[in-house]
Order: C-alpha cells, then sequence, then structure tokens
C-alpha cells in the first residue's frame, strides 16, 4: 500500500481521500510475548502475560506513575476515612464500555462483587477484606471494610480494580474469557490459541485522543530466540521478557532499541512438601536446598551478571526489604550436614521448570550446584499453563516459580503465604505467619508495617515453604518505529501514546 501510494504520488495521481488518509495512518503493533496468557478474565487470570494484555483492554480504578503511587484512570477522585475502615471513590463521567454500557457506581460495584463472589476468583484474596460496596450516586460508590486494609489501593492497580460490563458478564456466563468487555483503549477482536490475540482501538474511549494505534497483536512466542528473529526481521516491533545474553546484539543493531527496569517480582522454588513420600516434607531438607545454591553465580551463568540476587519477596533495594536476613552465602558443608540430621543424605527431586529459553538453564544449574550437597534433582520441563495446572492440584515436588509482583509488598506475600489463598502452591499455614500478614493489612503507619514484614520474615525463613532467588531486570525490546515507550515497574506496557512511524 505504502509503495503504491508513493509511486502514484510521483506521477501526480493520487487526491488525499479521507479513506485513503485513515488507511496510511492505520497502524498495527505485533508484540511478542514470552507465554501464551491464561483465560482473558480479570477476575481469573493468574499469569503476567495476561496482564500484559488486558493493559490494552481492561483499564483500572487506578494506575501506578514510574514512581509506583496512585494516579487517575477510572477512578479521578478518592478518600479514606479517619478510622481507614471506608474508601470513596468517585468515577470519571462518560466512560463507556466496549458494548456500549456506560460505566457508572452500579458497574463498579457489580465488578468489585464479582472479584469477591466468582467460583475460581484469583483476586478473592487480593481484596478479602472488603464486607460490602454501596452505591451512593451515579458516579461515586463506597467500599466498607470489615478491618484497614492498607495495601486496598495498590490491589486496585490490577486486575481487582479492572471493572467488566455487567452486561457481558451476566450474558456469556463461565464464557466471558472468551469475548471480555472492558472499558479500554481497544476491544477484543479474536483470539486463536498459541497464536494471536487480537485487539482492536475503541473509537469512544475516554482517553482516545492519546490512542494512536489502530490494532495490536499479541503473538505468544515462548522461544527467546525466536522472538528476537522475529522482530529482527520486522515480524515484530516490540517483545517483553529480552533474554539478557542477547542484549549485546540489540544494542549493535542501528534499528532496534532497549527499555529495562527492575520488576517488582521475585522467582522464586516453591516446595510441595504435603505430596505422599515427598523428599522436601522435611524442613531441613528446604534449608540444604537453600544453602547449597550460589545466587551470585546463578545470575552470572545464566542472566551474564544482569539480575538482581535476592532471598525475599521483595528485593534488597526495596524499603521493605527485612534487612536482618541478608542474602545467605552458599555452604556445602552445612548443607550436608542438614541432610544427615534430616537422615535423607541423598534426596530426590523433581523440579518443574517452563519449557522457554531461561527456566531450563536456571534448572540445570541448581540441578549442579545442589548434586554437590547430595541432591538428585531431576529437571521436568512443560508449558506455563500445564505447570500452574499441576501446581493447582499439587501435582509437583519443587516448581521454578515467577512472579512479576505488586507495588505493595503485600501484593507478594498474601496470596503465597496466608492459609488457603488461591497462590499458596506450598500449602502452607502457620499462626504467626498469618497473624503477621494480617498485622501488616491492618495499618498504613510504616513503622508497624516493618515490624511484621520482620516477623514474617521470621516465620518464613525458618520454614521455608518457597526460597526466593533473584529480581528479574525487565528488558523490553524494540523497532526504533516505535516512539513513547516508558518502561513501568510492574512490567507493563501503557498503550496511551505509543506511535509507529
Amino acid at each position: 500500500m505504502l509503495r503504491l501510494f508513493a509511486a502514484c504520488l510521483a506521477v501526480g495521481a493520487v487526491s488525499l481521500s479521507p479513506a485513503l488518509t485513515r488507511s496510511a495512518q492505520a497502524q498495527t503493533l505485533r508484540f511478542g510475548l514470552m507465554e501464551d496468557p491464561d483465560a482473558l478474565d480479570p477476575t481469573l487470570a493468574r499469569t503476567f502475560t495476561s496482564r500484559m494484555v488486558f493493559a490494552a483492554m481492561c483499564d483500572k480504578l487506578v494506575d501506578i506513575g514510574p514512581d509506583l503511587k496512585p494516579v487517575p484512570q477510572l477512578a479521578t477522585s478518592w478518600s479514606l476515612s479517619e478510622d481507614q475502615k471506608t474508601l470513596t471513590m468517585t468515577l470519571r463521567p462518560g466512560v463507556l464500555f466496549h458494548d456500549g454500557e456506560k460505566l457508572d457506581a452500579a458497574a463498579a460495584k457489580y465488578s468489585i462483587e464479582r472479584h469477591l463472589k466468582l467460583p475460581g476468583s484469583q483476586r478473592r484474596g487480593e481484596i478479602a477484606p472488603i464486607d460490602r460496596v454501596e452505591v451512593v450516586d451515579d458516579l461515586t460508590f463506597k467500599i466498607i471494610l470489615k478491618t484497614p486494609f492498607a495495601p486496598l489501593m495498590a490491589q486496585f492497580t490490577d486486575r481487582a480494580g479492572m471493572m467488566v460490563s455487567p452486561k457481558a458478564a451476566e450474558r456469556l456466563g463461565d464464557k466471558f474469557s472468551t469475548a471480555p468487555v472492558c472499558a479500554g483503549p481497544f476491544k477484543f477482536v479474536e483470539r486463536v490459541p498459541q497464536d494471536r490475540i487480537v485487539v482492536e482501538r475503541f473509537d469512544d474511549y475516554w482517553n482516545k485522543d492519546q490512542i494512536h494505534l489502530k490494532r495490536i497483536e499479541f503473538r505468544p512466542i515462548p522461544d527467546g530466540t525466536v522472538r528476537l528473529t522475529n522482530l529482527r526481521a520486522g515480524q515484530l516491533e516490540l517483545l517483553e521478557r529480552l533474554t539478557p545474553t542477547d542484549l549485546p546484539q540489540v544494542t549493535r543493531d542501528p534499528k532496534l532499541k532497549v527499555g529495562s527496569t527492575i520488576e517488582l517480582g521475585f522467582q522464586s522454588i516453591v516446595f510441595n512438601p504435603n505430596r505422599a513420600g515427598s523428599a522436601v516434607a522435611d524442613p531441613r531438607v528446604r534449608a540444604a536446598f537453600d544453602l547449597a545454591i550460589d545466587r551470585n553465580a546463578l545470575n552470572q551463568v545464566v542472566f551474564s551478571g544482569e539480575f538482581l540476587p535476592g532471598n525475599q519477596w521483595v528485593s534488597p533495594k526495596h524499603p521493605a526489604y527485612v534487612k536482618d536476613y541478608p542474602l545467605p552465602k552458599r555452604d556445602i558443608a552445612k548443607a550436608k550436614a542438614l541432610l544427615a540430621e534430616a537422615g535423607v543424605p541423598k534426596p530426590s527431586v523433581t523440579l518443574t521448570v517452563y519449557a522457554n529459553n531461561e527456566a531450563p538453564q536456571v534448572g540445570q544449574v541448581i540441578q549442579a550446584m545442589t548434586r554437590e550437597a547430595g541432591f538428585d534433582v531431576k529437571l521436568q520441563a512443560t508449558d506455563f499453563t500445564t505447570a500452574l495446572d499441576a501446581a493447582d492440584k499439587g501435582n509437583f515436588d519443587a516448581y521454578l516459580y515467577s512472579w512479576s509482583g505488586r507495588p505493595d509488598p503485600d501484593g507478594n506475600t498474601f496470596s503465597f503465604l496466608a492459609c488457603k489463598t488461591p497462590l499458596n502452591y506450598a500449602r502452607y499455614c502457620n499462626p504467626e505467619a498469618d497473624a503477621a500478614l494480617s498485622a501488616e493489612r491492618a495499618t498504613v503507619d510504616p513503622a508497624q508495617r516493618a515490624q511484621a514484614w520482620k516477623q514474617l520474615a521470621d516465620r518464613v525463613m525458618a520454614d521455608r515453604p518457597l526460597i526466593y532467588l533473584f529480581h528479574r531486570k525487565l528488558f523490553w525490546a524494540y523497532s526504533t518505529k516505535l516512539s513513547g515507550f516508558t518502561p513501568y515497574p510492574d512490567g507493563l506496557v501503557r498503550f496511551t501514546g505509543l506511535t509507529l512511524n
């Protein structure tokens, strides 16, 4: 089309009709993802890549700025009562869902209650302290809490804050994820599993003047080398989670750019001590596994030293990091002593890893390191959704698990460590840990929250239901044709202001 347009200009044969102008301005962003997302329903979804698709389709009550502080999105203002148990929010006027229905206080109430009550909801634990939602007027609603809940605004910056059309949700029922209807800049068009998810610009979007892309095609390509090859060949304009070892060739390419930020989340190994005959049932075995790992060496070997070694749910650079528990040093002698004490000098453990470029490499390094302490680690590479399904059912020994992170540390802890929460794949349940989590949620006072994080660390570092390994430096590679891109620490792309030239 562009070649034909240029040739016609040269012979003076073209007039700039409105239809041709619109065609020339139509822009399609092809975005390479590391995995195929799970359910495209903000209530049910739990994968990092689904959040990337939602960033295009589903606006939230509030977003975060680069400094992680809440900024208005669907809600323009909010206030917390003196007793910290009532949050009043005012919605942006004139917002429409993709089906033409209006976003009002009743729709917000519906969405929040759906997050709380829908069977299989992954949001329930994130906003469990909500007692009820009350409509005040067309654009105002109140959230009444059972107890003060410090992370609430942070939760609303993610899927718990995404609003869905009540009409569409009721009509589609458990099929909502096949045709999601939200209030974001792009509306759902189609999904071909393992191939593509396509969205198109919503012309009635409240901030449409800042949306310059016509269409986005999300393309799951698990192999990082293949993703990069597609980018360099012009088959993609943007990819996420560029492999650190590929950085040099990208930075040398004049047609490509790189964006980066340290993630809010963590990379960990989750243990399943409840599985019959599990070698990791004894906390001394889990402690030995931890002591056999050299996090700095792991970072150097697999990630060219680009990632940040860690041992907690937040990175060592985070204000909430518990300094009483610094990064541990590798100690093979102590690891062997713990295994001997536990009566299992040569434990066999199957480690589940994702079938992508990086995870098997991490698994192989861990396999070699732990072998020196006496472990026999067998690697089981599987796709993302299969691994999650196995984790849900408890069909694993150990699981190399990635969490993209949340602005408030509660989002990195509660759902993994509180009794009977959705992401607690270790089935960990400890009254002292639960008390610490309840304490950090019940106050906005920094000192009191710091004390609660210390109490949680005291318990978790002893029990080791999971061990934390490192925090990724998230890399995006993109074409120089793409402008307006800004890295955010939550790892999500803001499509507002993006332009393809």
